[in-house]
């Protein structure tokens, strides 16, 4: 069904009552038996009142009527609800807020589009594609943090195996683009286009988390089952990302079908270990693309990451268009061990416990900017969120040229939004501890590790010298000195012992590059195509047919960042076709849900191959 749309404008919102319509003073009179100001009391004698002292008589008498009215309607109405209605309203209307692309269907493709929906809401149709991505949840790609080399370790051989499962059931991709097997396992498939053009990439991955062998009997359907039960396809991957490398590799094998032949050339990149951080897979095909093509060679980047959601009536949909940086801290206190019996006033691990203590007591603080991922996607809620609070509506608007509003909006968001601090300031969470090797000995190393993801505004750099400002007053409290990043800091006199800060497993992530959005070509185009995609969707479930496109962020990509500025990270999935999520038990999408992903990926290469929006 269509979103709502509101039917009060603007300027009716604005508009006062009209002088006809305004309460006049002869509404209001005062019973005669009460006061009577224009004779007085003729039976006592007393001489008639003044025309001045009848007319402040009449006055006061007014002023008081007004005044009770007033108390009446607030007993019953009160004003801030009467204005709270009226200020939403007015709010609402900001027309230079988030605007939106129409919904982009290439001129020269309606007919095959419209040939091709036809196909894809065929029974048959449905049940093929659903048991394409059924079969590949069957392989279990799992991806394992301490995999070797792919020529040493015998647990990417399963990745084998999903290879030969794609050849059967995708032979028409397999028969007419060019696959290259990269670091072994990685693919990468080329449809040449017939004209010398940037190309689009779709990037996915073929591995997955492993499933927890204790868990087995909490799944509905077993994890590897890749069950269609008439709604859902159960097992692990079938949201994280088979969705991805099954539908794109659906919706060119179904053009390829048609006899289509793109003039601008698409390139599908298939990574084997994203699960740990993608440095085998995605990190080796960056490479074979950036030595093939060259460094901003592609028009754009559509990866996984952000989807849609129904908020209070309307969908927003989250293409990401930035990535938080990413370092992990370990903290190692070293002391002079010894008996238990004899212990000094705090053990390592009591200084270990001063220092964490004293970094959870110094959060990271969110701060809203202005133009930044977060405040786009705010925007796009205060323009269209029609439950979005009337309150907060305003602070928006106000905050776009006040300060003082934008810091009140921003302590409001830490109330109000729990994603605020996460998307809006760095995050900070102790994930390892370790030390100690007996109880009747004192620990001589002690250790932890902290886990940050670095705001787009920020950067590791900042980040330690940060941790060494807290670090250092914790040191001088127990007489340590400290040694981070492999150089001293502070005093260096005798000491206790010592404090080390390091890089944990030796990596470190800046924030990533901010795709442009609205006035850059690609963006739009992406837009338009999520847009006409719900515009023209199959679903039987009631999803509105319109859609808000806003910015979020997301991660993913750090492996293409020289390939384009253009990098978008979108699956085209709903929050709620997702059963339980991923990474946990009974993982499962709702297969009208992955049709829409397939409809996406069509629609997103017809138009890239029809389209002035992008670089040539």
């Amino acid at each position: 069904m269509a979103a709502p749309t509101r039917t009060t404008s603007q300027a009716d919102c604005q508009t006062p009552l009209s002088d006809s319509k305004a309460p006049s003073h002869d509404d209001f009179t005062v019973s005669a038996d009460k006061v009577d100001c224009e004779r007085g009391d003729l039976d006592q004698g007393i001489p008639p009142k003044s025309s001045q002292t009848i007319a402040t008589c009449r006055r006061l008498l007014r002023i008081a009527g007004l005044l009770s009215l007033f108390l009446l309607v607030q007993r019953f109405w009160p004003l801030p609800d009467l204005l709270h209605g009226w200020e939403s309203e007015r709010v609402i209307g900001f027309d230079d807020l988030c605007p939106q692309v129409e919904p982009l269907t290439p001129a020269g493709h309606e007919a095959l589009l419209k040939s091709l929906d036809e196909e894809y809401g065929s029974s048959e149709f449905k049940l093929k594609a659903y048991e394409s991505l059924g079969g590949a949840v069957r392989i279990p790609t799992e991806c394992y943090d301490d995999l070797g080399l792919p020529s040493e370790d015998p647990r990417w051989e399963i990745e084998a195996k999903f290879h030969e499962y794609l050849e059967s059931r995708f032979p028409m991709v397999h028969a007419n683009l060019k696959r290259t097997k990269v670091n072994t396992y990685a693919l990468v498939y080329e449809w040449k286009g017939t004209e010398n053009v940037k190309p689009l990439l779709l990037a996915a991955h073929m591995d997955v988390v492993p499933v927890n062998p204790a868990t087995c009997d909490d799944w509905i359907h077993p994890p590897y089952s890749g069950y269609y039960d008439g709604e859902w396809i159960w097992g692990r991957g079938s949201c994280d990302d088979k969705p991805g490398v099954t539908g794109s590799l659906t919706a060119v094998e179904t053009l390829l079908e048609r006899g289509f032949v793109p003039s601008r050339t698409v390139l599908l990149a298939f990574g084997i270990d994203e699960e740990r951080g993608g440095y085998t897979g995605a990190g080796a095909i960056g490479k074979y693309l950036l030595e093939t093509h060259g460094p901003d060679s592609f028009a754009m980047i559509v990866d996984e990451g952000g989807g849609y959601d129904d908020l209070n009536g309307t969908v927003f949909a989250t293409p990401a268009v930035a990535e938080k940086g990413y370092l992990d801290i370990r903290m190692d206190v070293l002391t002079p061990g010894g008996h238990s019996s004899r212990p000094p006033k705090h053990t390592g691990i009591g200084i270990l416990a001063d220092l964490i203590t004293e970094l959870e007591a110094h959060p990271h603080e969110p701060e809203l900017i202005r133009g930044r991922t977060y405040y786009q996607g705010l925007e796009c809620r205060a323009r269209y969120d029609t439950g979005f609070p009337g309150s907060l509506r305003k602070l928006v608007r106000q905050s776009q040229t006040s300060d003082k509003k934008l810091r009140e909006l921003g302590d409001r968001l830490i109330d109000f939004d729990p994603m605020f601090y996460a998307m809006s300031g760095t995050t900070q969470a102790i994930d390892l501890i370790g030390g100690g090797v007996k109880v009747n000995a004192l620990p001589e190393a002690v250790w932890a590790v902290a886990n940050y993801r670095i705001v787009d505004h920020s950067s590791p750099a900042e980040l330690k010298d940060r941790t060494i400002d807290i670090t250092l007053p914790v040191a001088t409290k127990h007489n340590m000195t400290v040694v981070a990043f492999g150089k001293p800091v502070g005093s260096q006199g005798p000491s206790w012992g010592t404090i080390h800060l390091s890089v944990a497993f030796n990596h470190s992530l800046v924030p990533a590059p901010v795709t442009p959005t609205m006035g850059s070509g690609p963006y739009e185009l992406l837009s338009g195509t999520i847009r006409s995609t719900f515009q023209t969707h199959l679903r039987t479930d009631g999803l509105p047919t319109s859609a808000i496109v806003s910015p979020g962020v997301s991660t993913d990509t750090k492996h293409y960042w020289n390939l384009t500025k253009h990098i978008f990270r979108y699956h085209h999935r709903g929050v709620a076709d997702a059963y339980n999520g991923i990474h946990t038990i009974n993982e499962a999408i709702r297969a009208e849900g992955f049709l829409e992903q397939i409809r996406f990926f069509t629609r997103l290469i017809l138009n890239a191959d029809q389209t002035d929006l992008l670089e040539y």
